[in-house]
């Protein structure tokens, strides 16, 4: 198809001109937009990001969603970016700990108090690496779960169980439900020792 083209007044004169398909920026000003091959005004157009970026407009990422970096402080995933004082895995729960002033994350684990699961992480972290901990929300990183059951922390680090641990000095703590089989609401409970 061809290029649009449009009449503009420039220097007292009517000219054809055709209209701008990408935008190479500041040479394209006062230029008329036209649709690209897809029928939308390109990105370089309306100057939008998927991330966060000063004077952009917002545009939904790979999944349809916007990023949590285009959100105002407040409204989006509670998450916070925390160093990894082991490897953790995608989909691990984890608590957050203080090493000497220095706020750290490690797996959960059920098996001794003041290791209870207060996230978890969507992406595998290597130790000493940030880990984006997510406070709420759902943990979409985990597998052979059964749709509708309550799940516990368990006593394998980061992981979870329908059983809830029974043994002297185990931890138990709900962590949410499955909403698939893949996914848990996150929705802790308040721990509770194994005497």
């Amino acid at each position: 198809m061809a290029a649009k083209k449009f009449v503009r007044l420039v220097t007292g004169r009517l000219k054809e001109i055709a209209g701008v398909v990408t935008s190479a920026g500041a040479g394209n000003d006062g230029d008329i937009p036209a649709l690209n091959a897809g029928g939308i005004l390109d990105d370089t157009i309306i100057n939008a990001s998927v991330t966060s970026a000063a004077n952009k407009i917002a545009k939904l990422d790979g999944s349809g969603r916007l990023d949590s970096g285009v959100m105002p402080v407040g409204i989006g995933a509670d998450t916070k970016t925390i160093t990894a004082s082991e490897a953790l895995s995608a989909g691990d729960f984890v608590n957050v700990w203080d090493d000497s002033g220095t706020a750290k994350v490690r797996k959960a684990d059920a098996t001794a108090e003041g290791k209870e699961a207060d996230g978890f992480v969507l992406a595998a972290v290597s130790n000493g690496a940030s880990a984006t901990v997510y406070f709420e929300g759902s943990n979409n990183q985990l597998s052979s779960l059964t749709r509708g059951a309550r799940y516990y922390l368990h006593t394998t680090a980061g992981g979870v169980t329908t059983t809830p641990p029974s043994s002297a000095n185990n931890v138990v703590q709900y962590l949410g439900k499955a909403i698939s089989t893949t996914e848990i609401s996150f929705e802790p409970g308040e721990p509770v020792t194994v005497a």
